[in-house]
């Protein structure tokens, strides 16, 4: 059912059926707070163009919903809330008190005067008045000369110097069901007024005019300009009067001057003539929803494009980094000149070249062994250094070029406020790196303690095209893997499991020096070890460079700017649409 509907529910004498207006009011409520709860859910994460200017027309329609047309749709008994506003100086106090026939708003020369709203409420309304942002925020007196079934409130300048009083006079407007705006003679032609009125125009608001303090001799010309702007402006059904200029004065305007106020006020008297003016303002204010609703729907699905152009080009940067970083490691790179000076050190103190060699078998006392392991302590150390140093620059290279397409010349829209700041990163990315590391080199610790032990099943000649039966090579395997147990134990009292370690690690990384003695004492099972242990880094270095990708790729995996982001919107659109 539609607002149209609900308003031909009103009888020749502006009589509802209490039934058919709870059943709409029902419907309609249930769809504007689906909606309040669907736009305070889209948020605009990314600053693309137009995205500052959606967010505030998001906040303003927030406003709406939240001030004026839930609380109003939750309970169409309350009194039509007509609002006096305008800018400083330019009577509304003094209109105020003078409608009322009482001096209930300081009025006065200091600026500003009304510092705190005044919301006068006929006494046989009290009890159906509901709190809402103009109780809250005002002052509420009961009064006799307030026409039935309406509440007056007094609020602060919109252009007030104190910027809790512009915004409590914008809060009371969003929360009017009728905005009697107050100008004069001197300032009607000032933004303020205009802009004031144009935020009306956007919300569907009921609005007035009162042009106050003209001079009799120039009342026809500037009522003729006004007029004329009002028309530019779209607001041809918006009533004008006219107040005079009385000269200086105090206290209260004469009657006869605001007759023609107080009697258009007293014709929306009762409370059934007043829900005509509460229906047509909400009338208003939801035919001006959808437009509303498309402009933040439209700016919801550009942030899903946009996050789709971010994300695609974040996937490309992304695999050729890690690839990058693998061929690096690959090559045997990562060890560098600090690995190599160690191993001149202690070639030449710690005579590790100079392990005797016989039959394949390395031939050392463990005491010796002993020795060489202890010395190998620090050349673990300085791979592990090394290991470190090769995963942060991965990531550091990663990082650069996700800056430069994010940020750099020719940068995606919005990729600036994804796009890594390098802050805090360098700290972060050293410990995630000596983590990995870390387990990197446990891993060796674990090779290493299985060094010739028998291949597992279905490994061994049958992989290189023998015959996996083992027919027709009596105890080839047997002796194969008795010759691995026997070097291995040969290395190992050699250069103890931790030297052993070490010399892979180093080997892993790069040093020629430390895989050609692995050669010498392992023979192939070093050069498998060494293969797994260099592959495993390789992979760390591309699972470097992709955490430090994650930050981005995260901020970019949000329920904001997924595909689907706006669905809910324009579900609440054609709901709006069939409303109105």
């Amino acid at each position: 059912m539609t607002l149209g509907t609900r308003s031909a529910v009103l009888g020749r004498r502006g009589g509802v059926d209490p039934d058919v207006a709870d059943q709409l009011g029902f419907t309609v409520h249930d769809v504007v707070r689906d909606l309040r709860r669907d736009v305070a859910a889209a948020t605009l994460p990314l600053p693309i163009d137009g995205a500052t200017e959606a967010d505030a027309s998001r906040s303003r329609l927030l406003a709406q919903l939240d001030e004026h047309l839930l609380p109003r749709l939750g309970e169409l008994s309350s009194p039509a809330m007509v609002v006096l506003a305008g800018s400083t100086g330019a009577g509304k106090s003094t209109l105020f008190n003078s409608l009322l026939g009482e001096e209930l708003s300081p009025a006065g020369v200091l600026r500003p005067t009304t510092r705190e709203p005044v919301l006068a409420v006929h006494p046989r309304d009290v009890e159906v008045l509901k709190p809402g942002p103009a109780t809250d925020l005002a002052r509420v007196v009961h009064h006799q000369g307030v026409p039935r079934g309406t509440a007056l409130l007094d609020a602060p300048d919109l252009d007030s110097f104190l910027s809790e009083n512009r915004s409590t006079a914008h809060q009371l407007l969003e929360a009017a069901d009728l905005w009697l705006f107050v100008t004069t003679a001197a300032r009607y032609g000032d933004a303020t007024p205009w802009e004031a009125l144009g935020r009306a125009k956007e919300r569907g608001a009921s609005v007035a005019m009162i042009l106050n303090r003209v001079p009799k001799e120039n009342l026809p010309t500037i009522r003729a300009d006004l007029l004329a702007r009002l028309r530019e402006h779209g607001m041809t059904d918006a009533p004008l009067f006219v107040v005079p200029d009385v000269g200086p004065h105090e206290g209260l305007l004469d009657a006869t001057v605001i007759t023609p106020v107080l009697r258009w006020l007293s014709l929306l008297a009762g409370p059934d003539r007043s829900r005509t003016v509460i229906l047509r303002t909400l009338k208003g204010a939801l035919g001006a929803l959808p437009e509303w609703v498309t402009g933040l729907a439209d700016a919801v699905e550009e942030q899903g494009d946009a996050a789709r152009e971010l994300r695609h080009t974040v996937g490309v940067v992304v695999p050729d980094a890690a690839a990058a970083a693998r061929r690096t490691i690959l090559a045997g790179t990562a060890g560098g000149a600090s690995v190599a000076a160690r191993w001149f050190e202690l070639a030449s103190t710690a005579g590790l070249e100079r392990v005797v060699v016989r039959d394949g078998v390395a031939r050392s006392s463990r005491r010796a062994g002993h020795a060489r392991e202890k010395a190998l302590e620090g050349l673990r150390s300085e791979v592990e250094e090394a290991a470190v140093r090769s995963l942060v620059a991965a990531a550091a290279r990663a990082e650069e070029r996700l800056r430069a397409v994010l940020a750099g010349p020719g940068a995606p829209p919005g990729g600036t406020s994804v796009a890594p700041t390098g802050k805090d990163r360098a700290a972060q990315r050293e410990v995630w790196a000596k983590g990995s590391v870390g387990a990197w080199a446990r891993a060796a610790d674990d090779v290493v303690a299985h060094l010739g032990e028998p291949a597992p099943a279905g490994t061994g000649d049958a992989d290189e095209g023998g015959d996996p039966s083992g027919v027709g090579q009596p105890g080839h395997l047997e002796i194969s893997d008795r010759e691995a147990r026997v070097r291995a134990e040969g290395a190992r009292r050699a250069f103890g499991d931790g030297g052993l370690v070490a010399l892979v690690l180093a080997a892993a990384v790069g040093n020629d020096d430390a895989e050609r003695l692995l050669d010498r004492v392992l023979g192939e099972v070093a050069t498998d070890a060494v293969a797994e242990l260099r592959g495993d880094l390789a992979d760390r270095a591309a699972a470097a460079v992709a955490e430090e990708a994650r930050s981005v790729q995260s901020a970019l995996v949000v329920p904001a700017l997924a595909d689907d982001a706006a669905a809910a919107l324009r579900v609440r659109l054609a709901e709006l649409r069939r409303l109105t």
